[in-house]
């Protein structure tokens, strides 16, 4: 399954128009950032359970909530993940959290990924 997403990741890539993504989170190769967040350098963190992969990551940026949760309900379905609320998305066995929180002009989103 891992070389499949792989090349959907890759073929989105090609796809998409110059400004889909702002590059992929260095702690999971096939989530994309947003336009407009930056990862939190040293924030990722990769644990590998016995039931699954936990992985952790912030990305930061001056951009709004609602325009990055857009993002991510047309970009996740995509790379195979579906869409159950605005923050929540499932894919095979892991969930993906999406935690956006505005201090002021600025947007911090935590992502979570979890097995099932």
């Amino acid at each position: 399954m891992r070389i499949i997403r792989q090349a959907v990741t890759a073929l989105a890539i090609l796809l998409a128009p110059p400004a889909w993504a702002e590059g992929f989170l260095g702690t999971y190769e096939d989530l994309p950032l947003a336009p407009g967040l930056a990862e939190v350098p040293g924030s990722g963190v990769v644990f590998d359970s016995p039931s699954g992969r936990i992985v952790e990551a912030h990305a930061s940026g001056t951009v709004k909530a609602a325009d990055v949760l857009r993002f991510y309900a047309a970009t996740l379905p995509q790379l195979g993940w579906t869409r159950e609320s605005d923050t929540l998305y499932r894919r095979e066995a892991e969930v993906l959290r999406l935690d956006p929180v505005a201090h002021g002009r600025s947007l911090a989103v935590r992502f979570a990924i979890t097995p099932e």
